[in-house]
């Protein structure tokens, strides 16, 4: 910024957020036992459009215990590459909302929206990798 743009801020009284480091990391582990595909944009097996929907059990970050639930629905966006996400994890102190875009390959990055309870007013971002080829389980990474 110059000089003059800073001067008007401050003569503004804006204040001009900082980027911080994250407040809290949390790690889980999501079985994927529900993720079930409604064909809704073709008749191909996989078709922009279709609709898959969730209701999964969360574990702790050694997936013993579980510690919540998640459920939500992706909308494929993209043949074979990519979904648009959107999905509550709910823990035992509330619920944490993320959205955003889920390739089929590769880790992915999802912007928290929010959250209830403990997790009220959270901003922040979540990493999801799947801990296998078949993709019946994700390691999920908050950072908040």
């Amino acid at each position: 910024m110059t000089k003059t743009t800073w001067i008007a801020i401050a003569a503004l009284g804006l204040a001009v957020p900082a980027h911080a480091a994250p407040a809290a990391t949390m790690d889980f582990v999501e079985r994927a036992d529900t993720d079930t595909v409604s064909v809704k944009g073709g008749s191909a097996a996989d078709n922009v459009g279709d609709v898959m929907t969730f209701t999964n059990p969360i574990y702790d970050a050694a997936n013993t215990t579980k510690v919540g639930t998640d459920q939500g629905y992706c909308v494929r966006m993209i043949v074979g590459k990519m979904w648009e996400c959107h999905w509550t994890t709910t823990l035992a102190t509330g619920q944490i909302m993320v959205d955003g875009p889920v390739g089929d390959a590769g880790d992915t990055v999802l912007v928290v929206t929010g959250g209830t309870g403990a997790y009220r007013g959270v901003r922040g971002e979540m990493s999801i990798h799947a801990r296998d080829a078949k993709a019946s389980a994700y390691d999920f990474h908050f950072r908040l």
